[in-house]
């Protein structure tokens, strides 16, 4: 099938044209201006904020709506554009000022800043966003909290043009939170409107787009396809080049590979590491694959109930993990080996290698030490991440049968995963973690910290540990903070209820005339900036 043949026939191809037709003063969007991303699966939900949001809405809050800030962005050792966590720059807000005790941040809203609705943003619309975000629970009022912001009475509407934040404490991480796709601005007005009574107007915003970003969602038809359209009348950034973006929901990987080599997709994301490996050695197809900031692979191993709630246990299951068969199989040696390092714990850089590697005889001793009978567990992945997980678990449960650990491998669909982990059942979990913001206790606050329920998926609890987190992010000396850093590393290394396997690489396969990818942290395309010649 051609590509033009193959764009004509999509779904929302022939649904978008009618109305494109009636903006006289806009012509149809040529093939330069349009963009076809193929994906394993979409957003399951339009709002980010929103409980059980899965991974792709994050691409949703990156391009339909806008923050205050957002991080500078630099260009990494092979010129791919990626994003510095120390500097921000505007986005919705001119400017912004710390107050001189260090304690407020004062920004000016841009003038010229409108939503999709054409009414201008105004700071009661900011306040009501954020607020609305440290309300309305699950993983957006903890990922606000994890910069200090905690309660509505932190934001405050000086006027129309002036948003103030009142910091909770001094906290490294307030700042380059407001970065993240979480703190997003709504059009507070069209939500309320259309809220049905309910303060946080949860249900029309999970189906509707109310936001003033560079693009607008025209169809979301779940499963299948998201569309978007340029917003030509923002103002809060370099316009952007495409006009039209189709992203097409293809869970069969072979059928997305395929798609990119004929030249009918322009850019796909999780195709199978073999896939990318291949691309790249092909040299018809650009491949970009950078390196996941706080991020690992990891089986986590549920500590709060029998029988993985016993440290030797967990210890055995580290020392039978085959790693190295892992990296080949599965990942085709595309990330960084988090396996054979040591105790005790010299750098504080994250992540680094546990001190395990495969070695079934120790193993088995410690899983005698243990007191632990032969048993059989199951083992959870996300189906969305099949193409590395499947394998992954095979390749356990293949390895753990060698100690007596029987186990039933249970794939989840992909919009039905956190919602699996929130119930915190699940004995074992393949998953991936990547932590926003870099830094060590950044990362270990979300999958250690016994206050977190969102993310400690192995419901891993230790006083001892959360003191150590909580001390590394207000630590007022480059020396506390590494004492700091490197006592939760070792206790995470001893008592390993996460078993970490790899960093690995976010790929992308491209064609060679797309230009302008970006890197962020929610991992998600940003449409704003890429180009097609």
């Amino acid at each position: 099938m051609k590509r033009r043949t193959f764009l004509t026939a999509l779904p929302g191809a022939a649904l978008a044209a009618p109305a494109l037709r009636k903006a006289a003063a806009q012509p149809a969007p040529t093939r330069t201006e349009t963009l076809l991303l193929v994906q394993e699966y979409g957003p399951n939900s339009l709002d980010m904020q929103g409980l059980g949001s899965s991974q792709p809405v994050n691409g949703v809050s990156l391009n339909c709506y806008d923050r205050l800030v957002r991080f500078k962005r630099k260009a990494l050792p092979d010129g791919t554009m990626s994003f510095d966590i120390n500097g921000l720059e505007p986005e919705l807000a001119e400017s912004w000022q710390i107050a001189s005790d260090g304690m407020s941040c004062t920004f000016k809203l841009r003038e010229d800043a409108r939503f999709h609705s054409k009414r201008p943003v105004t700071a009661k619309d900011v306040k009501w966003s954020l607020d609305r975000a440290v309300s309305i629970g699950g993983f957006a009022t903890t990922q606000m909290a994890a910069g200090s912001m905690e309660k509505p009475e932190q934001f405050v509407a000086v006027d129309d043009k002036t948003f103030r934040l009142d910091f909770a404490r001094r906290d490294k991480l307030t700042m380059p939170d407001m970065a993240v796709t979480i703190p997003f601005i709504f059009d507070s007005e069209t939500a309320i409107a259309n809220s049905g009574g309910d303060p946080w107007a949860k249900d029309y915003l999970k189906n509707n787009v109310a936001g003033g970003g560079a693009f607008k969602v025209e169809a979301w038809r779940p499963g299948t396809e998201t569309i978007y359209v340029r917003n030509d009348d923002w103002k809060n950034g370099p316009m952007p080049t495409l006009r039209r973006v189709i992203a097409r929901d293809i869970p069969s990987p072979s059928t997305r590979r395929a798609l990119i080599e004929r030249g009918d997709a322009d850019i796909s994301y999780g195709l199978p590491p073999k896939d990318f490996d291949d691309l790249a050695k092909g040299g018809k197809i650009n491949v970009v694959g950078v390196p996941i900031p706080n991020a690992i692979w990891y089986v986590a191993l549920n500590s709060a109930n029998p029988p993985f709630n016993n440290v030797k246990l967990r210890q055995a299951v580290a020392w039978a993990v085959p790693y190295e068969k892992i990296m080949q199989a599965a990942l085709f040696g595309r990330g960084k080996p988090m396996w054979g390092g040591s105790l005790p714990v010299t750098s504080i850089a994250w992540p680094q290698p546990f001190p395990y590697e495969t070695n079934i005889d120790k193993a088995k001793a410690l899983m005698a030490e243990s007191g632990v009978a032969p048993f059989s567990t199951t083992l959870l992945f996300d189906a969305g991440s099949g193409t590395i997980a499947e394998p992954m678990a095979v390749l356990v449960k293949e390895s753990l049968a060698q100690i007596g650990i029987t186990v039933e491998i249970s794939k989840i669909p992909g919009a039905n995963f956190r919602g699996e982990l929130n119930k915190k059942t699940a004995p074992m979990v393949i998953n991936r973690f990547g932590g926003w913001l870099d830094w060590p206790d950044y990362f270990f606050f979300w999958n250690y910290h016994g206050r977190n329920s969102i993310f400690n998926v192995a419901s891993y609890q230790n006083p001892g540990m959360d003191k150590l987190i909580d001390a590394a992010r207000f630590a007022e000396t480059p020396a506390d903070y590494a004492a700091s850093v490197k006592g939760f590393l070792e206790y995470g290394m001893q008592e390993v209820p996460m078993i970490p396997i790899c960093q690995p690489l976010h790929d992308v396969a491209m064609q060679k005339n797309i230009g302008g990818y970006q890197f962020w942290p929610c991992r998600e395309p940003d449409f704003r900036f890429l180009t097609k010649a």
